[in-house]
């Protein structure tokens, strides 16, 4: 929930305060949130302490994806279609929550 909230804030810093277009803020506040979820769920949700070499490979390949679809679906749904910047964001995050679990759970950090 740490990440969603601080997704969402910085969004709205970048967009509000900085003037950054909504796809642009996503792009710069990914690049933050992907090591902050990585060290979240590896510790704390899913307790592996393994060596993290293989994992982050497979944590970054997710993560890529993620980014790609974040990125994509910010510019084609604000850009293009004028859907409200936070409204897109929320959907996505929460499209991405459905295949990101059962991913880390069976192949980022399976044992």
């Amino acid at each position: 929930m740490s990440a969603v909230l601080l997704d969402l804030v910085s969004l709205t810093i970048l967009k509000e305060f900085f003037d950054i277009r909504p796809f642009i803020a996503v792009i710069i506040n990914q690049a933050f949130l992907i090591l902050y979820v990585f060290t979240l769920n590896k510790l704390i949700t899913f307790k592996n302490t393994d060596l993290p070499h293989r994992q982050f490979i497979r944590f970054c390949i997710l993560a890529a994806w993620n980014y790609l679809f974040a990125v994509g679906a910010m510019f084609v749904l604000n850009e293009l279609y004028e859907v409200h910047h936070l409204i897109v964001r929320i959907g996505c995050i929460g499209v991405a929550v459905c295949w990101n679990f059962f991913l880390y759970k069976k192949w980022v950090y399976r044992p």
